[in-house]
């Protein structure tokens, strides 16, 4: 299965190709947040390295958030569009998997993935490797990053942080309760390689037009109209707007 790994979710920007489990290219930025301008030249370029048309993927694999809201836009509406166009199999994941795959499958701790989601609040999940899969053993969820450190310090095993501790982050916190390790940066670089084989697996969606963004949190546009029609629900404002 030649597969398609796009993930925009957060500062880094990656893209993989990948044919049969076996990773043919990738490219990977973090310097830069306008992943808007570079994402289809970057796609272009690795089409052109291993001399694929768009039409040879038979998957699109996407990192479909939590993470920044344009990011996490970006990328699905990128896989959303090539999809259709191509009429091939759309899969999303868990950008917060994608971390947690960075941790090797022998470890039996609970890991953490988590992003900056500001003002002192963290994405997070935890996961854990059972017989070789990856599970997830709490739901992805916005959260103070205390609140997420004390109910960690109520573990009765090993957790390990995989992610950016950032000042702002940190200042809210002491330290770190006995039982987590927080692991070093490099971790917290998203990989598409382990992207692609995440989704490889998952079962396609159904209707690519009701795929949306994980945002795990309202958009700043829903707050504004929330505020503008006090009383007033929508079912999936994302998809309605």
């Amino acid at each position: 299965m030649k597969i398609l790994a796009i993930d925009t979710s957060n500062h880094p920007m990656s893209i993989a190709l990948v044919d049969d489990e076996q990773l043919l290219a990738t490219t990977t930025l973090n310097m830069v947040r306008n992943h808007s301008i570079y994402l289809m030249p970057a796609i272009s370029k690795l089409f052109e390295l291993v001399q694929w048309q768009p039409t040879d993927i038979d998957r699109v694999v996407v990192a479909q958030g939590p993470g920044s809201y344009t990011g996490v836009r970006i990328a699905v509406t990128t896989a959303k569009v090539l999809a259709d166009t191509e009429k091939i199999d759309l899969v999303g994941v868990s950008s917060l998997a994608v971390l947690a795959r960075n941790v090797v499958p022998t470890s039996s701790a609970i890991i953490v993935p988590f992003f900056d989601a500001r003002r002192g609040n963290v994405f997070a999940g935890a996961y854990q490797w059972e017989n070789g899969k990856l599970v997830n053993k709490i739901e992805d969820q916005h959260l103070g990053i205390d609140v997420l450190l004390e109910q960690l310090a109520k573990l009765d095993q090993q957790v390990v942080l995989v992610g950016h501790m950032t000042d702002k982050i940190q200042a809210k916190y002491d330290q770190l309760p006995a039982n987590v390790t927080l692991l070093p940066r490099s971790y917290s670089i998203p990989s598409t390689y382990q992207l692609a084989l995440a989704g490889e697996t998952k079962e396609p969606v159904n209707e690519i037009d009701l795929f949306v963004p994980h945002y795990l949190r309202i958009t700043e546009a829903e707050a504004n109209w929330k505020k503008l029609h006090p009383g007033e629900k929508r079912k999936n404002y994302v998809r309605e707007v």
